[in-house]
């Protein structure tokens, strides 16, 4: 039997494991994510640094995908998730971040070192394993344009020198790359964040700037 002929909750999943019925975490998976789930691991293509630099380039943010069987995974805990503590976001702020109130201590974006926490992603993309993923959340917004769904030009310049300093000065530039899902892209609405991508930096330098975060894919089984 090939993966054409299972349905995409059985694909990847040793057939001694294989459930009675879809699991309830995947009965509303929508049309996207079973493609992907219905996809082999083995056929997965894993994006090279260049292909994940020309993806941010064209802001074509939609495309950047997890590996079928860890979305399985990401889905699945994401479901137990929602079930204790009501959602993601709770789960976030409470155990992530934290963080008990998001009023900003600083008037200005990025001034306040307690405004920031940068965290790794706890589910990355199919991506280069040598390609660091983090997040950096904030307590302050991030201004949006409504009518493109996209950053504003002064909330891009902020986020650049911001990734600049932090980041640039410790990282070769062009081995770091950042960017913002669009609303409509966002896992987790209420808590501002984006994202910046380290190729083969310094695994001490992202040990200190994450003050020694371990993403939850490495903890969950």
């Amino acid at each position: 039997m090939t993966s054409e002929d299972l349905p995409f909750w059985l694909v990847n999943v040793p057939e001694d494991q294989w459930p009675a019925k879809c699991p309830e975490f995947l009965v509303n998976a929508n049309a996207k994510d079973q493609r992907i789930l219905s996809t082999l691991d083995r056929d997965y293509h894993v994006m090279t640094w260049l292909e994940v630099k020309e993806l941010i380039r064209q802001n074509r943010l939609d495309q950047l995908q997890r590996v079928p069987s860890d979305l399985r995974r990401y889905l699945d805990y994401t479901t137990r998730l929602k079930k204790k503590y009501g959602s993601v976001m709770n789960f976030v702020l409470t155990e992530r971040l934290q963080w008990t109130e998001l009023k900003p201590k600083g008037t200005v974006p990025f001034t306040e070192a307690e405004d920031i926490k940068i965290l790794y992603n706890d589910w990355p993309y199919g991506i280069d394993s040598k390609i660091v993923h983090l997040v950096v959340w904030t307590k302050f917004d991030l201004e949006d344009d409504p009518a493109t769904d996209d950053l504003t030009p002064k909330a891009r310049q902020e986020i650049d020198d911001y990734v600049n300093q932090v980041f640039g000065s410790r990282v070769d530039p062009e081995h770091v790359l950042w960017f913002k899902n669009w609303r409509s892209l966002k896992s987790i609405h209420a808590v501002e964040h984006f994202h910046v991508m380290l190729y083969d930096p310094p695994l001490e330098f992202v040990k200190e700037v994450t003050n020694g975060d371990v993403p939850l894919s490495e903890k969950v089984i």
